[in-house]
C-alpha cells in the first residue's frame, strides 16, 4: 500500500503522521502499522540511529540548527524510501522544503491540547526547547506550528479523551483506508475512557522537538 508522492509518480509512505510532542505518533504509528499490515518508521529514530546520540546532545553539541539540517535530509530520506506509516518530529514542519516534500501525501495531523499534552508525558522531563516555563513554552511552540500542521495535513484527527486504538482508527477513517482483514474481527478497545495515547518511549528520542 502506498501513496503518490509530491511529483506524481507512485510510491511514498501510506501515512505520514505530524503533530507536538505528547500527542502519540509513535503509539499511534505502530498500530496503524499493524492494522495495514506495514512497516512502521520514525524520522527522529533515524537521527538517532544515525548520529548514534539523543537528540538532547544534539541540541546541545551542535545548535538547533544543525538538528533542523539532520531532520530535513532525514524527512527526506525516509518519504522516498519508506512505503509504510512514517512519523514525523514535532518541529520537521518547520522547514518549507519538508512541507513542500508533503504536499500530496497522506498526511495526519494528531492534535493535543496542552492540558492534556502534560497528562500524557509530563513537561517536567528534559527536552530541548522546554527547558523553562515548559507548559507556557509548549503552547507558544504549538501555536507557531499548528498553522503548517494544518497546511500540509490532508486530515486532523483529535487525539484528547481517544484511546491509541480509537486514534488509529480515525486515521484510518479520515484517509479512507481499509485493515488487514484479519484485523476486522478485531473487537472494540477495551475501555473507551482509559487514557488517551502517549508517546512510546525509543532510547535517544525522549527529547523530541
Amino acid at each position: 500500500m502506498s501513496a503518490t508522492d509530491p511529483a506524481g509518480r507512485p510510491g511514498g509512505p501510506a501515512v505520514v503522521l505530524i503533530g507536538p510532542m505528547g500527542v502519540g505518533k509513535t503509539t499511534v504509528g505502530e498500530l496503524l502499522a499493524e492494522r495495514l499490515g506495514t512497516g512502521f518508521r520514525d524520522s527522529d529514530a533515524d537521527i538517532v540511529a544515525a548520529e548514534g546520540r539523543p537528540i538532547s546532545d544534539i541540541f546541545i553539541e551542535e545548535g538547533e540548527d544543525h538538528f533542523r539540517t539532520l531532520e530535513r535530509e532525514a524527512v527526506r530520506a525516509a518519504v522516498a524510501e519508506h512505503p509504510g506509516v512514517l512519523a514525523l518530529g514535532g518541529g520537521a514542519v518547520l522547514d518549507a522544503s519538508t512541507r513542500e516534500l508533503l504536499k500530496g501525501l497522506p498526511v495526519v495531523f494528531l492534535s493535543v491540547d496542552v492540558a492534556e499534552a502534560v497528562k500524557r508525558v509530563g513537561l517536567n522531563t528534559a527536552r530541548p526547547l522546554l527547558a523553562v516555563s515548559p507548559r507556557k513554552q509548549w503552547k507558544e511552540l504549538m501555536d507557531a506550528r499548528r498553522h503548517h500542521y494544518t497546511d500540509v495535513a490532508r486530515a486532523v484527527v483529535a487525539t484528547d479523551d481517544r484511546t491509541p486504538e480509537e486514534v488509529a482508527d480515525a486515521v484510518l477513517d479520515a484517509l479512507g483506508l481499509k485493515r488487514r482483514p484479519e484485523d476486522d474481527s478485531a473487537g472494540p478497545a477495551e475501555s473507551a475512557g482509559s487514557p488517551a495515547p502517549a508517546e512510546t518511549p525509543t532510547p535517544g528520542k525522549e527529547n523530541q522537538v
